[in-house]
């Protein structure tokens, strides 16, 4: 299955020919696309089918976008559902209104389809990200801090940090491996920041096309470039009054580095073609799996970025390192999917827990999740057992890559690194059945750098 994972989007536009242009590059994309033209198709279609998302024309016969998202976002379990907002008639204060009324996002026609992309995914992604978190508090309890769990000292240190700098102003690094909820890091320091109320607005610094990022940033008045046919808010302004998640702030390239480290120190930007700046009041909150001290060496990363990021920083522990948390996560996991499967809830049984325990998880709680699922929709009876878990983590053995036969092995027939590391590779893409985004956070790198590798094997 693709990325997109097929999610099921409704476009509303009157315009029969961009209706149809729009259905054409979704479905092409990936998506499951319901069409129609006024916005009261539209509601009937949100009363009786299932939505992940959206994008309507603000300008419809009978009604208006505005009126529509407005009804979306009251009606039930509105929320859960993205919208982002299309018109010919776009403007500054247009795009702060629908971002105040819920939008996600606001595009300007004609509309610049990478753009619309882009723009779909990331909706998408926030979207499941905030169900996911909704889930992990029904089931928390009074062990829930933000949708983050765990009673360990680590992580108990950890929430007492999130307390103290959420209160401050200056900007945030999260550090540490993939897996470990680094954006529900992020979003549990909004959460405690007097910028609250405001919009959370998070962006994955390497899912933007590097042609795309200064306008996607920054924004860009009409005419700035070809296809700006209108003016466009960026993210800054989008988090204006409240908090910018940047994810994977390594990926970021050295040019937007500097323009990122002059809005930190001014709080203010310049869109892309604008003659002057513009004020904006946010938050920084920045998150990465990598060193960034050794990328600041290497001359990867500015050091006076790395140096004003880090100005509070909080280090998320990993789930080797969190004890009895194990234990806490595997019983709330279970009885999470054994809800979505409509079953009774199984009993780990100690033979099982014995085995989650020795495993290092080295894809962390987004690993500990995926063989959760896993063992629940396989388990029999009222008990989950070891045979029911991934064979790595009930042999531990096996969630080292293969690479080198046992005993002594002839110089002359060790495989090269490269080797190694492509055996590793296609041994993770196979444990998460060829999912890039589930394999990228397990080998600690970023998607672009695993297409890369993908590519090169592929050749």
């Amino acid at each position: 299955m693709s990325e997109t994972d097929g999610a099921r989007i409704l476009v509303v536009e009157d315009d029969d020919s961009l209706r149809g242009l729009l259905v054409e590059e979704l479905r092409e994309a990936g998506y499951t696309v319901t069409a129609v033209g006024t916005a009261p198709a539209a509601r009937e279609v949100l009363d009786s089918d299932p939505v992940e998302l959206v994008v309507s024309d603000l300008r419809l016969p009978g009604s208006d976008g505005m009126a529509l998202l407005r009804a979306t976002r009251e009606g039930s379990g509105g929320d859960a559902v993205g919208f982002i907002v299309i018109t010919a008639f776009g403007t500054i204060s247009q795009a702060v209104e629908a971002l105040k009324a819920g939008a996600d996002d606001f595009l300007t026609k004609p509309l610049d389809l990478e753009h619309l992309l882009l723009g779909v995914g990331r909706v998408l992604e926030h979207r499941r990200l905030r169900r996911r978190v909704s889930e992990f508090e029904a089931l928390l309890g009074g062990d829930d801090f933000h949708g983050l769990i765990g009673r360990s000292r680590p992580m108990q240190a950890l929430f007492t940090g999130i307390r103290r700098i959420g209160a401050g102003e200056g900007p945030v690094l999260v550090t540490g491996e993939s897996g470990t909820g680094k954006e529900l890091v992020a979003r549990a320091v909004h959460a405690e920041s007097p910028r609250q109320a405001g919009p959370f607005i998070a962006v994955n610094c390497a899912g933007v096309p590097a042609e795309l990022l200064e306008s996607e940033f920054f924004g860009h008045v009409q005419g700035a470039f070809t296809g700006a046919h209108r003016a466009r808010a960026g993210l800054f302004q989008a988090a204006d009054g409240g908090t910018l998640f940047l994810d994977e702030i390594a990926e970021m390239p050295a040019a937007l580095q500097a323009k990122l480290l002059r809005v930190l120190e001014d709080s203010r930007v310049r869109p892309v073609g604008a003659d002057r700046e513009q004020a904006v009041d946010l938050r920084i909150v920045a998150a990465t799996h990598q060193d960034l001290e050794a990328a600041v060496e290497r001359g990867d990363f500015r050091a006076d970025l790395f140096y004003r990021l880090e100005t509070f920083r909080l280090p998320v522990p990993p789930l080797r390192e969190r004890g009895d948390d194990v234990d806490l996560l595997a019983a709330r996991l279970v009885s999470r999917f054994a809800q979505r499967l409509g079953r009774a809830t199984p009993r780990l049984a100690p033979e099982t827990l014995a085995c989650l325990r020795r495993y290092a998880f080295p894809g962390n709680v987004r690993e500990l999740a995926n063989a959760i699922e896993r063992a629940v929709t396989f388990a029999d009876g009222d008990s989950v057992q070891p045979a029911d878990l991934p064979e790595r983590v009930r042999r531990p053995g096996t969630s080292e890559p293969s690479a080198l036969p046992d005993g002594l092995t002839p110089a002359s027939e060790l495989p090269p690194l490269a080797e190694v590391e492509r055996r590793y590779i296609q041994q993770v893409m196979e444990a998460v059945d060829g999912n890039k985004r589930r394999a990228a956070d397990i080998l600690g790198i970023g998607r672009r750098t695993l297409y890369r590798k993908l590519d090169g094997d592929e050749a």
